[in-house]
């Protein structure tokens, strides 16, 4: 039969489904093998032939019918799960009734009335041949669906190649079979690399498709505040009635850290070759992250026997949690693994950027979010990955991308969660001294970036791009302006040596910061400069050998540490500082920002495209609650501090009210952000700055240090010059690389170090964050567009 007819008697089915007013028999074979029998559609058929108002006029007016739909459609799901598909025929059904179901299950989940029915088992439709046993034991119909597609992942000549040399004969081949012999790809635990197989990979990623589908009831239900709304399909699939778990987490994670885009490390090849293996590595990376949506500030639940057929998991630590997928993860120890792991995803996160030095030369991946959120679960569920990570330079492998990610988004509104996660990782890697001591590595990969030329470390690029960040990204980004200085205060007592442009990027943001109209127009404000200074002490007292330019342009810019010693806190200079914000009105002023010329080859970052969609994300925790301070011991050890014995020197002042136990480096509240807008918003009853509430704070300034610093410094400085009549700064700067501090300082601070700690707001943040790219990447077919999800709002920018 030809295409065009299979095409027409399955739009003839779907009418006449969506005309019969009267119950249609489940025992009615001849009327439902019309959606799945004979024909030959491809998915985006179905998503046009059944068109969303269609599902939902069945749904209300004939449910019965919309019922027996799904449960015929899963019927034959764990029919050919069960019989292994042998015949073409066979397999054209699955695939038919996996599109089917996918085109359905949103239109499900988005009516309250109908979210248990796939948790139900309702006797007589059709449930018998389901699972063979009586009614009592039926399983809900999620669960059947659930298994079914697990066993078509693992179906001979079907998802995988047959190890046989002739055909599978009875069904109880698939049962008995070992999926760990067929994992899909080499790479943690698995030796072997099966033949590429197009068909296959094809057949992958549909069934994948339907599975995230299945995930994606948690798309329609409303953020909440309490993290325990564990979604059930996720809990189900991810646990150990599910016998293809290790096989089947093993296979997602080789197959998305071995795909190289290049393809075979030819370049241009791509242009040959058309690449079957992308859609499924997409697939496979978003099933992997909404299996390992796991909050782990909850405490580990008992859990598996560690019985796995793989070495590659850990038996030695205490079981983990239920969810196997987390669980194998958390595991996963061998340094081989953990090479393969790293190495895949810093391939992945540089393709977009090795697009810009040889154009066209490979393949451009999308996925680089689901790849950070992916690295973000590594990292916060397997602390032996993390510090593998950082024991090597490798690191900066992954720092670079996220740099260039965040550089080139700061000016979307679209992209703020991609904002987001970037610096959540970079906050976490930065709560580990290696990390710091890593970026003393000289930068000398050139990634053309809109940023100015300079010539040194990768802590000097950090800082350039954070600094460009702050000064010209927009808007929506202000509540990170706390994190992005936390990852700096954090590194700085590591810093060996700033460049010259670095140096005076912190110190230009100092003087943004310490306006005086910026400084009294939000409660929060202060805290920037409170972390500036920090930095500035950090690098002062622990690696003052090597920091002549930061020296240097502390020395050059004194008077904004005089004006900040001089700060007014009478009333009349407090309403003049705010008048003056109003005349103008641009946050960060960039005129004095020497900014110097771009490098070569990069673009300016755009914001997005007018009409661009993006998905609402909740608010994230402030960086009191994202973070705990440690303090560093002599022998670089750490140890957490308890918040009342440790106080930053703002903390026990008491901002606009709040209370002693509050922490000052809280992130901005809404009203709080609302006047970063207009700060004289307070006639309406709300924050107005006083001059008991500057004292409070102004009297801890950490200034003790740079002012020490500058009495010492800055009268030898001026007698150079004059007896040597200099103007030249390369003199100056020598005679500080040999100066010397020693005795002449206050006695060393301890380091203070802001550990990121899980908690359940991040838990809800990257949830949300999670499912709206999911939602947007999904465009072909439009999975869940136009339906009615609750998680997050779908926004035009």
């Amino acid at each position: 039969m030809g295409t065009a007819d299979s095409k027409l008697n399955f739009r003839k089915a779907v009418i006449q489904l969506t005309t019969k007013t009267q119950p249609v028999e489940a025992t009615d074979d001849a009327f439902w093998d019309q959606f799945w029998a004979d024909s030959a559609t491809s998915v985006q058929d179905v998503f046009a032939l059944v068109p969303a108002a269609e599902i939902r006029a069945v749904r209300e007016e004939s449910p019965s019918n919309l019922a027996t739909l799904c449960y015929k459609a899963v019927e034959k799901l764990v029919q050919g799960s069960e019989s292994g598909c042998h015949t073409e025929k066979e397999k054209q059904i699955v695939l038919n009734c996996c599109r089917l179901l996918t085109r359905v299950l949103p239109y499900i989940f988005e009516d309250p009335d109908w979210r248990g029915f796939f948790w139900s088992t309702v006797p007589g439709a059709g449930q018998e041949g389901v699972c063979g046993e009586e009614d009592e034991n039926a399983r809900p119909l999620a669960e059947s669906l659930l298994l079914a597609i697990a066993d078509l992942l693992f179906c001979p000549d079907f998802t995988v190649q047959s190890h046989r040399r002739s055909a599978v004969d009875s069904a109880e081949d698939i049962h008995s079979l070992d999926s760990c012999e067929y994992i899909w790809e080499a790479g943690v635990g698995f030796a072997h690399s099966p033949q590429p197989n197009y068909t296959h990979d094809l057949n992958r990623t549909e069934l994948l498709k339907l599975l995230l589908t299945c995930f994606s009831e948690a798309m329609y239900l409303p953020p909440a505040p309490d993290s325990n709304n564990a979604n059930p399909w996720v809990q189900f699939f991810c646990s150990t009635e599910n016998r293809h778990a290790l096989p089947l987490f093993t296979s997602l994670l080789n197959i998305v850290c071995a795909y190289d885009p290049v393809g075979y490390g030819i370049p241009y090849n791509h242009l040959l070759f058309s690449d079957y293996r992308e859609p499924l590595v997409e697939e496979a990376a978003q099933v992997l992250i909404v299996t390992l949506d796991y909050d782990n500030t909850t405490s580990s639940s008992p859990t598996v026997d560690g019985t796995t057929t793989s070495t590659a998991m850990d038996d030695a630590d205490p079981p983990g949690p239920e969810n196997l997928f987390v669980n194998y993860l958390s595991r996963i120890h061998r340094e081989e693994d953990f090479q393969f792991i790293l190495k895949g995803v810093a391939r992945l996160l540089s393709n977009p950027l090795l697009q810009t030095y040889l154009p066209n030369s490979a393949k451009k991946i999308q996925f680089h979010q689901e790849l950070l959120v992916l690295f973000w679960k590594l990292c916060d569920f397997n602390k032996k990955f993390l510090f593998f990570v950082l024991k090597s330079s490798d690191v900066l492998d992954i720092l670079v991308p996220i740099l260039f990610f965040l550089n080139d988004a700061r000016a979307d509104q679209s992209r703020v969660g991609l904002m987001h996660i970037g610096v959540f990782i970079l906050l976490l890697l930065s709560g580990e001294r290696n990390f710091g001591v890593r970026l003393n590595k000289p930068y000398s990969v050139r990634v053309p970036m809109d940023i100015p030329v300079f010539t040194g470390t990768h802590a000097d690029l950090l800082i350039v791009v954070f600094h460009k960040i702050i000064t010209s990204g927009h808007q929506r980004l202000q509540p990170l302006f706390d994190c992005l200085l936390t990852i700096i205060v954090n590194v700085s007592p590591y810093l060996k040596s700033l460049s010259m442009v670095a140096a005076n990027k912190l110190l230009h943001l100092l003087e943004a910061f310490s306006t005086t109209w910026f400084l009294f127009s939000a409660v929060q404000n202060h805290h920037l400069v409170f972390f500036l200074l920090e930095v500035f002490n950090n690098i002062i007292q622990y690696q003052f050998d090597g920091n002549s330019n930061l020296v240097y342009a502390i020395i050059r810019k004194r008077s904004v540490f005089h004006q900040l010693a001089n700060l007014p806190t009478d009333m009349p200079s407090i309403h003049k500082a705010l008048q003056r914000r109003r005349r103008t009105p641009e946050a960060l002023s960039r005129t004095n920002s020497q900014e110097g010329v771009s490098m070569e080859g990069s673009c300016p970052a755009a914001p997005a495209e007018p009409g661009t969609l993006k998905t609402s994300l909740v608010a994230t925790p402030g960086i009191d609650k994202l973070t705990e301070k440690s303090q560093v011991s002599e022998d670089g050890t750490m140890k957490s501090l308890e918040p009342e014995s440790v106080r930053s020197p703002a903390e026990s002042s008491s901002p606009g009210g709040k209370s002693e136990g509050e922490s000052w480096n809280g992130e901005p509240s809404q009203a709080c952000r609302e006047q970063q807008q207009s700060p004289t918003a307070s006639a309406g009853g709300q924050w107005s700055p006083t001059p008991d509430w500057v004292l409070s704070w102004k009297s801890k300034l950490p200034l003790q240090t740079i002012m020490r610093l500058l009495q010492v410094l800055v009268p030898q400085v001026e007698k150079i010059c004059i007896d040597k009549g200099l103007t030249d700064e390369s003199e100056i700067l020598k005679f500080l690389q040999h100066g010397t501090l020693v005795g002449l300082l206050p006695v060393p601070h301890p380091i203070l170090i802001r550990k990121y700690q899980a908690n359940s707001g991040t838990a809800m943040w990257f949830r949300t964050y999670m499912w709206g790219v999911i939602y947007l990447r999904n465009v072909d077919p439009p999975v869940w567009y136009d339906t009615d999800v609750k998680l997050f709002e779908i926004q035009r920018v």
